[in-house]
């Protein structure tokens, strides 16, 4: 159950980031992220009013507010490194974040068998790899790692949080809601601050009628990124959360994929080998 939850959320993610990556294309990050994540909240909203979700309430949703505050930093953080490049060495970096929640893991005694310490290795050097990283070229801006690395801590951090946010699905339902008020409350200061200093918030052609348009699609995100927090979740109370991170952590492959299958990417050859290695990792730690 463990692997499946958490393949699922490697999935999720995968999608979710490449279609956010899509969109920001043509809108700005900051709306990109508190338009999908209020589209979200109203789903949420309705789901936790009719499951009865209120009456799981209590002090582990505190949990869900700093995961909440936390990923709006960490997205911006990334999105701020990717525009500063080179992508092919942010991308990597920032799956660091698997990190955290294998470090917490390992913490409170979790110890995988020999098979998934091999996998845990083997997977999370082809996640870096699937990333892409350039290993010639141009040095790269220390703010570009400084803010690449603050957006993996915060991911990491995230992941670690959300898991310990409910232990019921109904008390799992509240806590994604409550991380998504807490994630447009974060999102939409940063975008009034942003828009005060003369930043853009609607997409700079067709403006409020082209945000309207995309509408669709950022409920795709924001709903995607949402089941993936929640799939996590299940994953890391049904088993090793040292297993479950690294599982979930394989989304760079999907969102490698999906890049190739939509807009005919083409892989180069260090992304192609690091896919491959994620996937032995893969089954290292589900029959270790």
């Amino acid at each position: 159950m463990t692997a499946l939850f958490a393949l699922a959320t490697s999935l999720l993610w995968g999608l979710a980031d490449f279609g956010g990556g899509l969109l920001t294309r043509r809108t700005p990050a900051l709306t990109v992220v508190v338009a999908s994540q209020t589209v979200a909240a109203v789903v949420l909203g309705i789901v936790v009013v009719a499951t009865g979700g209120w009456s799981e309430a209590g002090g582990q949703l505190w949990f869900a507010v700093a995961a909440g505050a936390v990923g709006p930093v960490a997205m911006l953080s990334f999105y701020k490194a990717l525009a500063l490049g080179p992508m092919g060495v942010v991308s990597p970096l920032g799956s660091l974040g698997v990190a955290v929640p294998v470090s917490v893991g390992l913490i409170i005694g979790e110890r995988p068998g020999p098979l998934q310490f091999a996998g845990v290795g083997v997977a999370i050097a082809g996640i870096v790899l699937a990333g892409g990283p350039e290993l010639r070229g141009a040095p790269v801006q220390r703010q570009a790692v400084l803010l690449t690395l603050v957006a993996a801590f915060g991911f990491g951090a995230v992941m670690s949080l959300i898991a310990e946010a409910s232990t019921t699905v109904t008390g799992l339902f509240l806590a994604l809601f409550v991380q998504r008020l807490t994630n447009i409350a974060v999102g939409g200061t940063a975008l009034y601050v942003s828009v005060r200093r003369g930043a853009r918030a609607l997409p700079e052609e067709g403006g409020a009628a082209a945000l309207l348009a995309a509408l669709p699609a950022l409920a795709c995100v924001g709903l995607a990124d949402v089941a993936a927090n929640g799939t996590y979740s299940i994953a890391a109370q049904h088993g090793p959360v040292t297993v479950a991170a690294v599982l979930a952590s394989l989304y760079p492959v999907v969102t490698a994929l999906a890049a190739r299958g939509v807009l005919s990417e083409r892989l180069r050859g260090v992304q192609a080998a690091g896919a491959g290695l994620a996937l032995v990792g893969t089954v290292l730690l589900a029959t270790g």
